[in-house]
């Protein structure tokens, strides 16, 4: 079963890199997509306002079951403490994504950064911050690590303008 994903910015996109992009980011260094094409589109904008230029959605067709079959995956279903301390991890440079090929989960954007970065400034204790959390629902991002199973499982659709 094929899942439509998609991947907000200002540039078609028809050959996905893995391994472009800054390694601090949630997941690491790899290609970000989401299942939410609203979440995308709102990428879409901010990147274009910043860079002024066209917002773009590129959509993909991404054989999730297929991939994982074959990768090294973590899924995180909601934000709690692993997912935290993934993220403080990854943002620290410490690279915990190293060893995987397929990475899911909640973004820490503009909605929850604020409480990841007062957790790593040690200013807010884990439960504290795990509490503010869960008051969020996660968008859902998918990080892509692996070129040759993103080669063999992400087919190219289109790119849209973003609306």
């Amino acid at each position: 079963m094929r899942l439509l994903v998609y991947h907000g910015g200002t540039e078609a996109v028809k050959t996905p890199l893995c391994d472009f992009g800054r390694a601090k980011l949630d997941f690491g260094k790899g290609f970000y997509v989401t299942d939410i094409r609203t979440q995308a589109a709102q990428w879409a904008t901010l990147t274009a306002k910043k860079r002024n230029a066209r917002a773009l959605i590129n959509v993909y067709s991404l054989d999730k079951e297929a991939f994982m079959a074959e990768a090294n995956c973590k899924v995180f279903e909601n934000y709690n403490s692993e997912w935290l301390e993934f993220i403080v991890a990854s943002r620290r440079g410490l690279r915990p994504w190293k060893d995987y090929d397929y990475i899911e989960g909640g973004v820490a954007d503009d909605r929850v950064i604020d409480t990841v970065n007062l957790y790593m400034a040690g200013l807010l204790p884990s439960d504290i911050a795990l509490g503010r959390l869960k008051m969020h629902k996660p968008n859902n991002q998918i990080c892509l690590l692996n070129q040759l199973l993103t080669d063999k499982y992400l087919k190219y659709e289109r790119t849209e303008v973003a609306e």
